[in-house]
């Protein structure tokens, strides 16, 4: 049992991350009032263990590798990205839970000697192209579903519904995308390090905690970014969790774990373009891009702090 007593501080990482992360795929469907707060986290944290079950495997392969972990530096590492994301969700600041892990872990390579630099690299390159993906994304669903709305021979009414009923499947399927991709920031870093933990057991525990972070304390954060940067409607909110849930999924099949905040904030950036930049609340933005900068520096510091305090208590 006390070999396994490191998960607890995946267990935490995945709860912060689903109250700062999970929830964003369905953020806009929420703020647009089309779906209850409740409903909504029913429907995420039974897609997000579906995808974190099915197809998690390949992100925490890609975290496992990036330095060598011990037991303590296994706590130390999940611990710092936690407090990371947990002090930004009180800011109501919706981070990338993928930043964080990353640069706990790399607090703990830059302490320790070890880093395998190309990997970093590679998963660095993939945060940079998440939100410019998925604002491209945006942009061309967008064009696409306006066409097939203004060409199409319904009514009002029906149309609406077509939306509202559409934003709930693409939440799920983004949820689900979301499981598969961000599992492996709460529980990857334990990969072939936990005797009779396998990376299923591994993929199960971080979804089930994702879950519980998204049925407890994900409203403040997921009201701030379906809302806060630009005023969505039925299908503006449709076109901009698409777009997340398709970038987020294509990192999945990759194996780097990104941000969904990252994902629709770069999807609803792409429909204020489409719209004019009029129309976004850029003060809102600018505090967004100040935590996505803190967030890998934070979790970096409070990483290597940590373990040259323990270090130093061990030499005594």
């Amino acid at each position: 049992m006390l070999e396994s007593a490191p998960l607890l501080g995946g267990v935490f990482l995945g709860w912060s991350l689903g109250a700062n992360d999970a929830a964003n795929v369905f953020g806009t469907a929420v703020a647009s009032r089309i779906i209850t707060y409740r409903k909504a986290c029913v429907l995420c944290g039974l897609a997000v263990v579906t995808g974190a079950f099915l197809q998690g495997g390949a992100g925490i392969n890609t975290l496992s590798h990036l330095t060598d972990q011990t037991t303590v530096t296994l706590m130390i590492t999940s611990v710092s990205a936690a407090v990371t994301v947990t002090l930004m969700t009180i800011f109501r600041l919706p981070i990338s839970t993928s930043q964080a892990i990353v640069g706990s872990i790399t607090g703990i390579g830059l302490a320790t000697g070890y880093m395998d630099w190309r990997l970093l690299e590679k998963v660095v390159i993939c945060w940079v192209a998440t939100p410019v993906g998925a604002m491209l994304f945006a942009c061309i669903v967008y064009k696409l579903l306006g066409a097939v709305i203004r060409y199409s021979p319904i009514s009002m009414l029906t149309r609406d519904k077509i939306l509202w009923g559409g934003l709930i499947v693409v939440g799920v399927y983004g949820s689900f995308a979301l499981g598969a991709n961000n599992v492996a920031n709460a529980t990857g870093i334990f990969s072939g390090t936990l005797p009779g933990v396998t990376d299923l057991h591994l993929a199960l525990v971080g979804g089930v905690a994702i879950t519980l972070g998204v049925a407890t304390y994900s409203k403040r954060v997921m009201l701030a970014v379906g809302s806060g940067i630009m005023q969505l409607d039925a299908f503006t909110a449709l076109v901009a969790v698409s777009a997340m849930s398709i970038s987020l999924h294509i990192f999945a099949t990759v194996g780097v774990p990104v941000s969904a905040s990252q994902g629709i904030v770069g999807a609803i950036v792409g429909i204020g373009m489409m719209r004019g930049v009029k129309s976004i609340r850029l003060n809102i933005l600018r505090d967004i891009g100040v935590g996505w900068l803190l967030t890998p520096a934070i979790s970096l510091v409070l990483a290597a702090a940590a373990y040259a305090v323990l270090s130093g208590i061990n030499t005594v």
